[in-house]
């Protein structure tokens, strides 16, 4: 079984977090343009991580790359979405969680 690079895991993550939001926040069938925005937005800074494979969960980054009205919205999703991936996509909350007590 091959290891995938952090920076993917971290890209699906968000990817699910944003989809959760959008379909049971917002109530769409279909990724709206809105949350379609903040998901290129984030995969693009994810891709283009200072940090790599070394990278911490964004919450304890030292460096803050997301523009303040996308941080905004980020933060929004991750909160709704956050508590809820346990039920939707728990492999991906437990591995989240604990990457961010390791580092």
């Amino acid at each position: 079984m091959t290891r995938r690079s952090r920076i993917v895991e971290e890209q699906k993550t968000v990817e699910r977090m944003i989809r959760l939001y959008c379909r049971h926040k917002e109530d769409n069938k279909e990724m709206c343009d809105s949350c379609r925005e903040l998901l290129e937005y984030a995969l693009t800074r994810l891709a283009h991580c200072p940090f790599g494979e070394k990278k911490r969960t964004c919450r304890q980054c030292p460096v803050h790359c997301y523009k303040p009205e996308m941080k905004r919205k980020i933060a929004e999703v991750m909160r709704f979405s956050g508590p809820r991936m346990i039920w939707y996509h728990p492999k991906s909350a437990i591995r989240h969680v604990w990457r961010e007590w390791l580092t």
